[in-house]
Order: structure tokens, then C-alpha cells, then sequence
């Protein structure tokens, strides 16, 4: 028996039947949680998953039902939510972009609408965060509008970091919040200034989103921030190796006690 928590092999029996790690001291009840099953189910599914297999295919590798499996994966985005990044210092790039399905699979009635690009279209917005050298931060919002994206960047962006933006008029006022300010415009084809500021990490995070997003061939929006919030753990982690990116998924789920499939 091994602890399900960092994996070590010297336990300690205690009261009502429970054990102790020695190392990281977690105490669990093993009539609880079943164990074998635990290890040999969800290591399984997890391999699978992180290298990006379909539903379909992680059911004919693992023998595991379907649905079981759509189950198990929504814990696993729904962990995957509650990971949130420390606050970023230093420098810092934000960007807004928008989500939605592609134009031949919307319905008649929306092609039948003007098509818009942009801000002003009828696709999803997300707003999101990159700390230079580290992690990104992204959640998806009601709009892009100031009153919604100040209170944000307050609460993720240490103050007095660096703050790299393009001009979009909701960011005015940043420096007026104790930032230093940087702006790319964008609309001169301006993508690096003549002092390096840029928002070019955070370009390629969405791009990446968004070849991820379009590989699934469609998302409802109502579960759109938990795809999100795979990407960001993903990119967050994409430096570890899988099985490193396997104990970090199996830690958050015994946090939250989503242990069995």
C-alpha cells in the first residue's frame, strides 16, 4: 500500500483503522478509499487524457465505460478550476479574445446575421493574464468592459508590476491603479514597440487555445470554463513530465475527495 497523496510506502496504523503517511503525514481510511482501484483506474485514464486522446479511444485503451469516463473527466476540469495561479508580479501581458463554434456549424439564423470579428461579436469572451517567463491566468467574462476587467487585474496582478496591454479602451486607467503601463497598438500593426513591450506570450497561449478548443469539434458554452480551465492547467504544467502532471491531477482530486470514478 502506498499513500495516495505523494505516493511514499512507509505508513503508520492509527485510530479507526486509518494510516499515516511518515512523510507528508495525509491520513486516509482505507475501507474508504479503495486503493487498487483508485491507482490502477485513474493513473490509467490520466495517461490517456493528458496526451490528448478522445473519450471514445481512452474507453477502448482503459475497458472503462464511457460514461464513466465523461464523469471522471468533468472532476478533473472541475479540480482543474480551483488551481489558481499566485498573484503575478513583475511583468505582465493581458489580452482579451472570444470563443465560439465555427461558421459552418452555426445555425441558419446566425449565418443569416452580419458576421463580426472581434470586440462586438456574438462569441464567448475570455480575458486572460500571462506573467513573463511563468504562468497563465484566464477566466471567461461577461464582457470586456472596464467595471469587469479593473477588479480582475487587481486581484491577479500584484501592484507596481509591469503591464503590457494593447490599446483597447478598458484598459485606461491601469496606471492610475499603481501599474506601469506599456501599450502595443495594434491597429499600426505595432505588435513589439521600440522598448521590447509586446503581448506576444499571450497571443500564442490563445492560439494554442483556441487549435485545442477547435480539435474537439465543438463545445457547449455553458461548459466552456472548464475546457478553459484544462488549457491553462495544461500550458501551466506543460514542463512536467506526464507522470509528474499525473500525481499533480491525482493530488487536487483527493483534495476535493473526487476519488472514485
Amino acid at each position: 500500500m502506498n499513500c495516495p497523496r505523494c505516493f511514499r510506502k512507509k505508513l503508520y496504523a492509527i485510530r479507526r483503522g486509518k494510516r499515516r503517511c511518515a512523510h507528508c503525514q495525509y491520513e486516509w481510511n482505507p475501507q474508504q478509499l479503495p486503493l487498487q482501484l483508485f491507482f490502477r483506474e485513474w493513473d490509467n485514464l490520466l495517461h490517456w487524457f493528458l496526451h490528448g486522446l478522445s473519450t471514445q479511444t481512452i474507453a477502448q485503451e482503459t475497458g472503462l465505460n464511457r460514461q464513466r469516463i465523461l464523469r471522471a473527466l468533468h472532476r478533473v476540469r472541475t479540480a482543474m478550476v480551483q488551481d489558481i495561479p499566485e498573484v503575478f508580479s513583475g511583468t505582465v501581458e493581458i489580452d482579451e479574445t472570444y470563443l465560439g463554434g465555427q461558421w459552418k456549424n452555426k445555425r441558419a439564423k446566425q449565418k443569416r446575421q452580419p458576421a463580426k470579428r472581434g470586440r462586438g461579436t456574438l462569441k464567448t469572451p475570455v480575458f486572460g493574464i500571462l506573467c513573463r517567463g511563468g504562468k497563465v491566468w484566464a477566466e471567461v467574462v461577461p464582457d470586456v468592459e472596464a467595471k469587469t476587467l479593473m477588479p480582475l487585474i487587481s486581484r491577479q496582478v500584484k501592484p507596481g508590476s509591469t503591464i503590457c496591454s494593447d490599446t483597447w479602451k478598458s484598459y485606461t486607467g491601469i496606471a492610475a491603479k499603481g501599474y506601469m503601463h506599456r501599450l502595443v497598438d495594434h491597429s499600426k500593426k505595432e505588435y513589439v514597440d521600440q522598448q521590447g513591450n509586446h503581448i506576444n506570450g499571450l497571443e500564442g497561449f490563445w492560439g494554442y487555445l483556441k487549435r485545442r478548443l477547435a480539435a474537439k469539434g465543438g463545445i457547449r458554452r455553458e461548459k466552456l470554463p472548464l475546457y478553459l480551465a484544462e488549457y491553462v492547467w495544461r500550458y501551466n504544467h506543460r514542463k512536467l513530465k506526464i507522470q509528474q502532471q499525473i500525481k499533480e491531477i491525482i493530488h487536487l482530486l483527493l483534495n476535493k475527495k473526487y476519488t472514485k470514478i
